[in-house]
């Protein structure tokens, strides 16, 4: 693949770091059925599930404040308590602005966590099942042979046999794709990478796919489905999919030091060139380390699903790695013998993570906009359980 953006190989880097496993391949012939985690019950936000461990908080903040290379912000809750939030660094180098707890940061793919949410709220209504075919909920999809070999679980698993979006194409003009519907024309006359279920292979195409079919079942833009089914109803106010050449305040720039085809270029500059000129349903929408805590409330909360769906939603499905699983856009983890569900996102001048642990109730969110920002504190959560 062109460009290292969203890409599986980051996130899985940045998984294999906390879990002790070895390098992996980013499409394993592992079917879906084998996984081995088991998912506990998630929780209600209303019922404390732990008393919180002032050591362990206070070690885990004293080592990301003594971390001087970090840009960035991060917030620590248990339960529906904030504990501890703070910001680090630069939100604009050029400009010397620093970063703070509400400066809004790119979210990388963490963006598929919503999107997944607005399908199973579909399915909840009824308008569509796990099941459906792409044909069955788009007809005029514009490959009839994929849209009638794909389901919507497949699309939600990565085991659809879709590919990326980051192409040579995608490179040679980034910001004018600024609608799910842009991104149709990078991959869809494009044959299926392996038979739908029997592989995993993260694919943001899928999402794309799933962000178009949100759009055909509801009847509305993706963007406005997810800020009044989702955003809205969670009490995310710092929170969007902007354009590229907008003018928004208070937004982190990610710097990097690398190019479109992930290699070094030892100098630091903005990521915005790398850009798509508007996040989209698999990835680079914005938000800050409050609201995404603000989604936890809500979604383990049971105000965007029910319990039932909420517990399908985040229980592992596909395997990614020996202690990973793909759920519905969400990973469903082992970290040091603990499960914890979210999702990591990354690009170049992009590194964040949303870690809700349901057995002892802390929330970590990190969100870093320089490269590799946030991994100090993946391997840290790897090395050292949550008390």
């Amino acid at each position: 693949m062109f460009v290292k953006y969203f890409k599986v190989m980051f996130l899985v880097s940045m998984l294999m770091l906390v879990t002790g496993c070895g390098p992996a391949a980013t499409s394993t012939a592992v079917p879906a059925a084998t996984a081995t985690i088991t998912s506990t019950p998630i929780p209600s936000t209303a019922t404390p599930t732990s008393t919180p461990s002032p050591t362990w908080v206070a070690d885990f903040t004293a080592f990301l404040e003594s971390n001087d290379g970090f840009s960035g912000a991060v917030l620590v809750a248990h339960d529906e308590e904030i504990l501890w939030e703070a910001a680090f660094g630069l939100a604009d180098q050029s400009q010397d602005i620093p970063n703070q707890t509400d400066t809004l940061f790119n979210l990388g793919s963490m963006n598929k966590m919503f999107t997944a949410v607005a399908i199973m709220q579909l399915v909840e209504q009824g308008r569509l099942s796990l099941d459906d075919h792409i044909i069955d909920v788009w007809p005029d999809y514009p490959n009839a042979e994929v849209a009638e070999a794909v389901t919507i679980h497949q699309l939600l698993t990565h085991t659809s046999g879709l590919g990326d979006v980051f192409t040579e194409e995608f490179a040679t003009d980034p910001h004018r794709y600024r609608s799910n519907a842009d991104f149709l024309s990078l991959f869809v006359d494009e044959p299926l990478l392996f038979p739908p279920g029997e592989e995993f292979s993260y694919s943001n195409a899928g999402f794309v796919v799933l962000g178009q079919i949100i759009e055909q079942v509801s009847g509305q833009s993706y963007y406005d489905y997810v800020q009044q089914n989702i955003f809205d109803p969670s009490g995310m106010v710092n929170i969007g999919a902007f354009e590229v050449d907008a003018e928004v305040p208070n937004l982190a720039v990610g710097h990097t030091t690398g190019d479109f085809m992930g290699n070094e270029t030892g100098v630091l500059a903005s990521n915005t060139a790398l850009l798509p000129g508007r996040g989209f349903a698999a990835g680079g929408g914005y938000s800050t380390v409050e609201d995404l805590f603000h989604f936890r409330n809500a979604l383990l909360g049971f105000d965007l699903l029910s319990p039932e769906s909420t517990e399908l939603l985040l229980a592992g499905k596909a395997r990614m790695g020996e202690y990973t699983q793909y759920a519905y856009g969400f990973m469903d983890r082992l970290v040091a013998g603990q499960r914890v569900v979210g999702h990591t996102g990354g690009c170049p001048g992009v590194c964040s993570f949303l870690y809700m642990y349901p057995e002892s109730g802390y929330t970590i969110v990190v969100l870093s906009n320089i490269d590799d920002g946030c991994i100090p504190a993946l391997r840290y959560l790897g090395e050292h359980p949550s008390e």
